[in-house]
């Protein structure tokens, strides 16, 4: 530990001086009122590295202070980049009325349903807008068969011939196999007599290959009663193409 002596004059009286000590023990220092009256030896080496100390440590706090202001400007920077390229979204009439009752296609969408009678169609991530069609074809007559393309199996025989289904046994039972009766034939034999037809509605029919597809395409070539609804994917709005073209069907 190294004690440094300083006598300063004093502001009041000239001829009074003020005594300090300056205590440094390693990297700290501090200063108190020295209670001696004896005049301390002061070495020049010692006083120029105390004053090196104390100019060191007042170097350390101008530069925090500049990296700090620093920060803060850039902080301010960044949140007027922010708001300068903020993205407005345009609001139109359907946004305040509901887009999904501003549908004029619909008309053109019931034409499609009865010329190419296989459909694959394309709606919104958020989905809902594909119901507004679907109770369009039900108000013409249409009865619906939903199913799911992910357990649908083979579809010419689900849907056309009698087919086995193993249910789960969960390890103690033995592997049964029960048969069910064609999907689309049953559903048929069950229509009242003034329905319009059968319309098999396909969730998630992404997942099914180009053959499971072109099957479903001429599945109302088969059962002329029959219309067929596949959910290919999504799009920014709904829309629809023949299943044909999906399937590579068609002669175009």
């Amino acid at each position: 530990m190294t004690t440094l002596s300083y006598t300063f004059p004093s502001t009041t009286t000239s001829s009074s001086t003020r005594r300090f000590l300056i205590t440094s023990n390693g990297s700290s220092c501090r200063r108190r009122p020295n209670i001696s009256t004896e005049d301390q030896p002061c070495s020049s080496s010692v006083c120029y590295q105390g004053a090196v100390q104390s100019y060191g440590l007042q170097k350390q706090r101008v530069q925090l202070n500049s990296i700090s202001k620093a920060m803060r400007m850039r902080r301010l920077d960044s949140v007027v980049r922010q708001k300068k390229g903020a993205i407005r979204c345009n609001i139109e009439l359907q946004d305040f009325i509901g887009g999904d009752l501003i549908k004029p296609d619909l008309g053109q969408w019931l034409s499609d349903v009865e010329e190419h009678k296989a459909i694959a169609i394309y709606s919104p991530h958020e989905g809902g807008y594909e119901g507004r069609y679907l109770t369009r074809l039900k108000y013409q007559g249409y009865h619906f068969l939903d199913l799911s393309a992910r357990g649908l199996g083979d579809p010419e025989t689900t849907l056309t011939k009698f087919h086995p289904v193993c249910p789960a046994h969960v390890g103690k039972q033995p592997i049964a196999r029960w048969y069910f009766p064609p999907e689309v034939d049953y559903r048929l034999s069950l229509l009242p007599p003034d329905a319009k037809g059968l319309v098999v509605w396909i969730i998630e029919a992404k997942v099914l290959s180009k053959a499971e597809l072109q099957f479903l395409a001429l599945l109302p070539t088969l059962r002329p009663n029959v219309r067929v609804i596949a959910e290919c994917g999504n799009w920014r709005k709904f829309m629809w193409k023949p299943l044909k073209e999906i399937a590579g069907l068609s002669q175009s």
